[in-house]
């Protein structure tokens, strides 16, 4: 349940970047790199910036 809603919001995440760096730019070059960029964000806060339990 918990993963569902993750992937969810994720894919969200990368569209809603893609959609805002076209929308910005006219550039597809550019959006597919601010889509790939939003998962290396996500990767970056889940071992750095997380709070510790």
């Amino acid at each position: 349940m918990y993963i569902e809603k993750v992937k969810q919001g994720t894919i969200i995440g990368t569209v809603l970047a893609m959609i805002i760096s076209w929308d910005r730019n006219k550039s597809i070059l550019l959006a597919i790199i601010h889509g790939a960029l939003n998962w290396l964000y996500i990767i970056y806060y889940y071992f750095f910036l997380k709070e510790s339990k």
